[in-house]
C-alpha cells in the first residue's frame, strides 16, 4: 500500500482540495511553490501512463477546475503540470503555479510549510474552486 493510498483512505491526514469516485487531489506538503497540488487516481497504479485510457482523459478533466482555482488563488502565468513519478510508486500529476519553466525544477529545494501555512494555501484554493 502506497502513502497516497493511505492518504486517500484517511489513515494519513492531508489537505484535500477535491475528490470524486476515481481521483483525489491534495496539497503537496513539500511543495515547489505555494499552491502545488497533487492529483492521484484512487486505484493504485504505479506508472501514470499505465492508467486505463479512460482514466488518462478523466484525470485532466478532474484537474481542470483545480487548475483554475490555483490560478485565481496564486497569480501566475499558468499552472504547469508534471508527471515525474519517482518519489511514490503511485501515479500522480503535479499541478504547480508557475511564472517560468524553472518553477517546475524538481531538483530545487522544496518549501517547508507549517500546518497553518498549508491550511491557508488550502483555503485560498478552495475559495476559488467551483
Amino acid at each position: 500500500m502506497t502513502i497516497f493510498t493511505r492518504i486517500i483512505n484517511g489513515e494519513i491526514p492531508s489537505y484535500k482540495i477535491a475528490e470524486n469516485d476515481k481521483f483525489y487531489a491534495f496539497l503537496d506538503i513539500f511543495p515547489l511553490v505555494h499552491g502545488h497540488v497533487l492529483v492521484v487516481p484512487k486505484q493504485e497504479i504505479d506508472k501514470f501512463f499505465d492508467m486505463p485510457d479512460k482514466f488518462l482523459a478523466e484525470i485532466l478533466v478532474f484537474a481542470k477546475p483545480i487548475s483554475r482555482a490555483i490560478e485565481k488563488a496564486f497569480p501566475c502565468d499558468r499552472v504547469g503540470c508534471s508527471v515525474v513519478g519517482l518519489e511514490v510508486p503511485h501515479a500522480h500529476l503535479h499541478m504547480v503555479p508557475i511564472q517560468s519553466i524553472d518553477d517546475l525544477n524538481f531538483t530545487r529545494p522544496k518549501l517547508s510549510l507549517s500546518a497553518d501555512e498549508l491550511k491557508e494555501v488550502q483555503s485560498k484554493i478552495l475559495a476559488h474552486l467551483e
